[in-house]
């Protein structure tokens, strides 16, 4: 009878703890009426998840290979397995590999992509696989624009419909997204080039934003000292992997930040990154 009743004892102890630790679990992860932003630690690559204050969920970007669902399983709820947007700046390697599982797992209500031309297979079979799905599907331009309650995605570029349309450089293909909300912005530049930071700096006439993804990963081609100056953000993050044989971020971009004050975080060094407004 002693040795029963300390085996129920038992019993009812590690349910409370296993209890305990599933409660904090859902408190973590229930609204709490702000807004989210983590910049996930993908490797050599891009992605961003943001919750709006009203438990709206984006995606942007998906990075290499899957590390992207570990990443979703650290902050997502349990029980919605599902996305407002998913969206794919540009269809290289780096940013759509990992969307691919993400489709195949989650629900997606609805996709931004830029159509571009390109003979990629995989992301050839990325679309086939967004049309099996279903999936609602959006053509970037800058009327492109999507709210979700407080939470404004303002598309600047491209300016019009680059569908179909082929480029030797798909960095300049990249969706550039101002994310607003109250009186906080977020720029999400994907991989843009000097060529398109400077299509912006000529023709959009607001680019002040808090939080600066730095483009291409840190690269020189991209965050240009003229396009700093516009957006001039109090902190850049640089998606970037560690030792990867592009040696980004390469040091012109450090040292724009640097000269510029702005205060920078390395997904290599520093990991993923989370704000909350």
């Amino acid at each position: 009878m002693m040795k029963l009743d300390s085996e129920i004892k038992r019993y009812w102890i590690l349910a409370l703890i296993a209890l305990y630790f599933a409660f904090a679990y859902l408190v973590v992860r229930i609204p709490d009426d702000k807004f989210h932003i983590h910049f996930f630690n993908v490797d050599q690559g891009d992605s961003i998840f943001i919750k709006t204050s009203q438990g709206h969920q984006i995606l942007i970007d998906g990075g290499p290979k899957n590390y992207v669902l570990k990443e979703l399983d650290r902050v997502m709820p349990f029980f919605n397995k599902s996305f407002d947007l998913v969206v794919l700046t540009h269809p290289h390697y780096d940013h759509y590999a990992g969307l691919v599982e993400v489709i195949k797992r989650y629900q997606v209500k609805n996709i931004l992509i830029t159509g571009v031309d390109t003979k990629d297979s995989g992301y050839l079979a990325f679309l086939d696989l967004i049309k099996e799905k279903k999936i609602k599907t959006f053509i970037a331009e800058s009327y492109t624009d999507f709210s979700f309650g407080d939470t404004y995605f303002d598309v600047i570029y491209p300016f019009d419909s680059i569908k179909g349309e082929s480029f030797s450089k798909l960095n300049n293909s990249s969706i550039a997204i101002r994310v607003l909300y109250k009186d906080k912005s977020v720029l999400l530049n994907g991989d843009l080039e000097k060529a398109g930071e400077e299509d912006l700096v000529a023709n959009v006439k607001n680019l002040k934003s808090d939080i600066f993804k730095a483009s291409h990963h840190g690269s020189k081609t991209a965050n240009t000292f003229d396009l700093m100056q516009r957006v001039n953000p109090e902190i850049a993050i640089i998606q970037v992997g560690k030792n990867n044989k592009f040696k980004h971020p390469h040091k012109e971009t450090l040292d724009t930040f640097k000269a510029l004050r702005i205060k920078y975080f390395r997904t290599d060094l520093n990991s993923a990154q989370e704000f909350i407004f």
